[in-house]
């Protein structure tokens, strides 16, 4: 997989995710896919524990969305510098997120906050 590649995955997940579609989101992903902290806590285990969570987080907060303000290729990474906005009427939160891959798919995701 390119890097190209990579990023174009990367950029369909976003896509997805500002449309609240957990199930394409996770489509993106291999079974065993995690999202976590930098270097930490797991927060999402497994593809069906990504769905959960975030169908619970859609539910929770429906004006939930990601502005991507850069986007790079860093070796067999992706590292997005997002902006994320939970609603209209709270400040939005400042994320690093790190995508790694294996066979063609996003596996892990750590986020920096």
């Amino acid at each position: 997989m390119t890097g190209p590649e990579r990023l174009a995955l990367v950029e369909q997940l976003m896509a997805r995710y500002n449309a609240h579609d957990a199930d394409g989101y996770v489509a993106l992903m291999t079974e065993t896919a995690c999202e976590a902290t930098y270097r930490g806590a797991v927060l999402r285990d497994g593809r069906e524990g990504v769905r959960s969570g975030l169908k619970a987080m859609f539910e929770q907060f429906p004006q939930n969305r990601a502005v991507v303000h850069a986007s790079y290729v860093v070796g067999d990474k992706v590292v997005l510098h997002e902006e994320v906005f939970r609603s209209d009427t709270t400040p939005p939160f400042e994320v690093i997120s790190i995508y790694c891959f294996v066979d063609g798919l996003v596996d892990r995701v750590e986020f920096v906050r």
